[in-house]
């Protein structure tokens, strides 16, 4: 690669990362907080409803670097083609080794601690209850197989439209760029690690650890970045071998919509720790994840060299 096209590579992360996090800060901090700490129900819903309309903004920041840059628009160049032939089991990856890695999390979460394992389901039942629905132990498991089954055949779809807004920003825009200027390595881990700094105003804001956790909000925030390395890894290896960013769209679809199966298991009278598990945000719930990454890795770096 020449210095020049090594320049353009800096100056669009550079771009693209003032774009990006300006947007994002500047919603979240001055816009959704004020809304969130807000007694008024509907301002407190609205909030939420503005969280999730944040996740484009990352896909926001790359069609607008694209454009301040002169960058050519591309299905290539844009990692917007499927490329399903050959990569059939970088797809299978994304989908079903994310949900195998998350219910090896949970069940080794549930090994370590077993006391935190509620076999009657009592924090499933009081989210039930607080819905309004009848919430008896029969009910309460028919309703965790259902959610089970839905969250491993359509959470990737159900969550595709948000989770594209975040992987075609970071993934098939940041990416790419990053490996024009490091080793696979290190372009990698800066990767997730600004998407873990991207997410901070929502971590301030309790999304994940909560708020009342020892050194809050640092480490969670810390916290958070390190889940983001890790996520970042499996999803830039994904992206790298089929030159797309679909695969980590449906990896990110997966994780969001099935990440927390472990948490309706927990017992009301002895709480997990967040930074522990059973969700994939916790070490323990993690691991399966922290192991894959650091495999993935590896192999990435056998190849380059």
């Amino acid at each position: 690669m020449n210095t020049e096209s090594k320049k353009e590579a800096v100056k669009g992360i550079l771009v693209y990362l003032a774009v990006t996090f300006v947007l994002t800060y500047g919603v979240e901090i001055f816009v959704i907080m004020p809304m969130a700490g807000s007694i008024n129900i509907n301002l407190a819903y609205a909030a939420q409803m503005m969280i999730a309309g944040v996740m484009f903004i990352p896909a926001t920041g790359a069609l607008i670097t694209r454009f301040i840059m002169k960058e050519k628009l591309t299905k290539e160049n844009m990692m917007l083609s499927i490329n399903l032939k050959g990569n059939l089991k970088y797809y299978g990856i994304a989908w079903f080794g994310v949900a195998l890695m998350i219910i090896f999390g949970t069940v080794l979460y549930f090994l370590v601690f077993p006391n935190h394992f509620d076999k009657d389901m009592g924090y499933m039942r009081a989210v039930l209850e607080a819905g309004g629905q009848s919430a008896d132990i029969l009910q309460a498991r028919q309703f965790m197989y259902v959610q089970i089954a839905v969250g491993i055949l359509a959470s990737p779809f159900l969550n595709f439209v948000n989770c594209f807004g975040e992987e075609w920003g970071w993934r098939g825009y940041l990416l790419p760029k990053l490996q024009k200027c490091f080793p696979v390595v290190p372009a990698l881990l800066i990767n997730g690690l600004i998407w873990g700094v991207w997410h901070a105003p929502l971590t301030v804001m309790g999304h994940n650890y909560g708020t009342g956790y020892w050194g809050y909000p640092v480490t969670g925030i810390l916290a958070m970045c390190l889940f983001c390395v890790v996520l970042g890894i499996i999803f830039s290896y994904v992206t790298i071998k089929t030159r797309s960013c679909f695969p980590a769209v449906l990896a990110h679809g997966m994780l969001n919509g099935f990440s927390a199966v472990g948490i309706y298991f927990t017992s009301l009278e002895d709480p997990y720790n967040v930074f522990l598990g059973p969700a994939p945000t916790g070490l323990v719930g993690g691991a399966g994840f922290i192991l894959l990454a650091g495999a993935l890795l590896f192999l990435l770096y056998k190849e380059e060299k």
